[in-house]
């Protein structure tokens, strides 16, 4: 009788959100992988890359977005509703981090062990095939793999480090190093991040961020942590905005000017509700086209959109403007596994308001959402 109560809650509980989501999302799209992913990376306006983490073999998938999603207009005449599967490979182990490299066709993959990078051609029309091209030994022994970023340059060049002093420039073709952070912290990194075309921002997970140009030698701008929390995570906005948001395990986020680093424009209190299972589970990322909204992921089941425009320089508490729950409450079972949580979202490039999202379960929500502000 219990089991049969459990189903009837948990029926209730998918049938109400079902229908409170036809007024909260625009669009809202699933897929289910075989396996989870922690990377969502975009390759073009419309297709992404996703990939297994598990210890051993993995697949690498490019996905096409659902073709109803990207149809401005006729929605109600294009049928096509799901994800498609444009290229595949394998990987021999963990993909934890994966960054294309724009204006080609290739990627760039670390397996969460240790700082080595692993070359990847994404295919071409005339082939569905995703291969591995190489590898660039990594510069520092690492216990959680190597961060990555990259901007369009040419030759293709590739920024990526475990460390804040093993952060280097290195050019693909070659493998020569083009530039490194001069800096004797060794602090773990969050995330590297370039705001420009030369300038990035290293950030590490005590919170520390540094600014620096790969143009020149010059010490880069240092920024200590902005609490006393002892894990952040970090993102930053490029300009006109030229935003930095710190995020800590506790849920204090302060937002600085990214040319005064050790000034807070804001600060808030949001409303975490569990402590993440691993510094790499959390992300967040500013929306790149709703001035001042930013989201949270990896602290529970849901992904929390926030507004910082009504934000003060002193701490308030900050309700989520919007909250994706579709991950945690489609997979309510009743059966005492595992609470889902979120792996990694992202927003998309140009659409304002459609993110993409992955949970533990391996489903992958692309969804576009309205703004009860204005609904």
């Amino acid at each position: 009788m219990m089991g049969e109560t459990e189903a009837v809650e948990i029926d209730d509980i998918l049938d109400d959100w079902f229908i409170e989501s036809l007024k909260s999302y625009k669009d809202l799209h699933v897929y289910q992988l075989e396996h989870p992913t922690q990377i969502i990376e975009w390759t073009s306006g419309k297709t992404v890359c996703v990939a297994g983490y598990s210890s051993g073999k993995n697949e690498i998938l490019e996905l096409c977005l659902p073709l109803k999603l990207l149809a401005d207009e006729k929605k109600s005449l294009c049928a096509e509703r799901d994800f498609k599967v444009v290229h595949g490979g394998f990987s021999e182990g963990p993909v934890c981090c994966l960054t294309h490299i724009p204006g080609t066709r290739c990627a760039v993959t670390n397996d969460g062990l240790t700082s080595d990078l692993q070359l990847w051609d994404l295919g071409a029309d005339d082939t569905d095939v995703i291969r591995k091209t190489g590898s660039l030994p990594g510069t520092s022994v690492s216990q959680a793999g190597s961060r990555i970023a990259a901007r369009l340059s040419s030759p293709p060049q590739v920024l990526h480090g475990a460390q804040s002093s093993s952060v280097q420039l290195t050019q693909l073709s070659t493998g020569q190093t083009l530039y490194r952070l001069e800096v004797d912290s060794t602090e773990p990194l969050s995330s590297l991040k370039f705001v420009s075309e030369t300038a990035f921002l290293a950030s590490c997970c005590d919170g520390t961020v540094y600014l620096a140009d790969t143009r020149t030698s010059a010490p880069p701008q240092a920024s200590p942590p902005p609490g006393e929390c002892a894990l952040w995570w970090t993102d930053a906005s490029a300009a006109p905005q030229c935003r930095v948001i710190r995020l800590s395990s506790s849920g204090q986020a302060v937002v600085s000017d990214l040319r005064n680093l050790g000034g807070a424009l804001c600060r808030a209190q949001l409303d975490v509700q569990t402590l993440p299972r691993k510094p790499e589970d959390v992300t967040v990322a500013w929306a790149p086209a709703l001035d001042g909204c930013f989201s949270v992921s990896g602290l529970s089941g849901l992904v929390q959109i926030y507004d910082s425009a009504g934000w003060r320089a002193e701490p308030q508490d900050a309700s989520p403007l919007f909250q994706h729950a579709g991950h945690s409450v489609s997979s309510q079972h009743g059966d005492g596994s595992a609470p889902v949580f979120i792996t990694t979202h992202v927003w998309h490039p140009e659409r304002p308001r459609t993110l993409l999202s992955a949970a533990s379960d391996g489903s992958v929500h692309v969804w576009d959402w309205v703004d009860p502000q204005t609904n």
